[in-house]
């Protein structure tokens, strides 16, 4: 049955999920302060754990369902209406079924138990056990697909319905709580409509902040709205190469509390000057500062990729603070350039203040505490 099938491909998700953080966790522990790899043996043993847990959850989870769950996904793909992520599904699909295909094998014919072969057979499928992590949602959303009614009203009742609605988002009393996508490619939202202290869920179709939305429904509650309105499909990402069970080694990396340490304990203007320029260097082990600045700008893109009004306003604001950032970083790169020039040392005058206080003496009775007040004892 589909929903079964797409239930084994949502747990195998899941405990991928749970590898890929433990792994994290492993892996944080072979790391320095900076993010170096320090222990790479140890980090070898960790992935080498990974790749051998993510084998035994796609044999448990996947390995007898996986050309079913694929035709069941072809099958519902071949029924939704056109739209502009039909093609790309396609491809999904082609490549979770290549990579099915890569895995097959190695499991009929596993290895020694324990051996370097192993080792290097786990490694070599983990790329493809990755692909089923990260996109078979898709197939499992396809799968377990139900054709629902695009609108629960008449044509009359939607008319009513959508003027009230955009009255009382023109005086501010629409409130947008939740969205997704529906099969078609059409953004489905669910909003508050509030008139004289009475709130009713309803749902819009379309995007809210641009004309021509309208409202396909009203309900008592969410959960009667999830089960009426159109089913949500898996939603898209930024960068098609992006994966989040084949994150790439993380960049060395100097934090801006340890450079602010840094320059408090300096004693040369070389010493803050140094810190400022690690700060705003760019490249490979780029500055907490450049890093902002990606941020912000990967964050522009993101509201731009959204395809909204507010998204695409909001995505020029964020861009114009990415130049303002990035403004920023070279004035404080000339800062820091002319601060080491300075070749000067603090004054002597700035004495430091140990830290350590006197011991009382031997035969000093300590201080009486102030009485405290009754507690009452709490009970669990």
């Amino acid at each position: 049955m589909a929903p079964e099938l797409a239930c084994q491909a949502r747990d195998f998700r899941l405990r991928m999920s749970a590898i890929g953080t433990e792994t994290e966790t492993a892996l944080d522990t072979t790391r320095d302060r900076y993010g170096r790899t320090v222990h790479p043996g140890v980090a070898a043993a960790a992935l080498a754990r990974r790749n051998k847990e993510a084998v035994v959850a796609y044999t448990t989870h996947l390995a007898p369902y996986a050309d079913a769950l694929l035709a069941a996904a072809r099958h519902a793909l071949d029924r939704l209406p056109p739209a502009r992520h039909i093609t790309g599904w396609r491809t999904v699909l082609d490549s979770l079924s290549t990579s099915a295909a890569e895995i097959r094998p190695a499991l009929d014919r596993p290895a020694a138990p324990g051996s370097a072969a192993e080792r290097a057979q786990h490694s070599a499928l983990w790329p493809h056990l990755a692909v089923w992590a990260d996109h078979g949602v898709i197939a499992s959303s396809l799968a377990d697909q139900h054709q629902r009614p695009e609108s629960t009203l008449t044509r009359e009742e939607q008319q009513l319905w959508t003027e009230a609605a955009q009255a009382a988002q023109r005086r501010g009393e629409l409130e947008l709580t939740e969205s997704w996508y529906a099969a078609d490619g059409q953004p489905i939202t669910l909003a508050h409509l509030i008139e004289d202290d009475n709130s009713t869920m309803i749902a819009l179709r379309g995007d809210p902040d641009t004309p021509g939305w309208q409202v396909i429904g009203h309900f008592t509650h969410e959960y009667e709205a999830g089960r009426a309105l159109p089913a949500p499909v898996p939603p898209g990402v930024l960068r098609a190469d992006v994966s989040w069970f084949n994150r790439p080694e993380p960049a060395p990396e100097v934090s801006l509390q340890q450079l602010t340490r840094d320059v408090i304990e300096g004693r040369t203007a070389g010493d803050a000057s140094d810190a400022l320029l690690i700060a705003t260097q760019r490249g490979h082990d780029a500055g907490p500062v450049i890093r902002l600045q990606e941020l912000v700008e990967t964050a522009s893109q993101f509201a731009t990729a959204l395809e909204t009004m507010q998204g695409r306003q909001i995505a020029v604001r964020l861009a114009a603070l990415g130049r303002q950032i990035d403004f920023l970083a070279r004035e404080v790169q000339e800062a820091a350039e002319d601060l080491g020039a300075t070749v000067a040392v603090l004054p002597p005058h700035r004495t430091p203040r140990p830290r350590t206080r006197p011991r009382p003496a031997v035969d000093t009775a300590p201080p009486t505490p102030p009485p405290r007040a009754p507690t009452t004892a709490r009970h669990r």
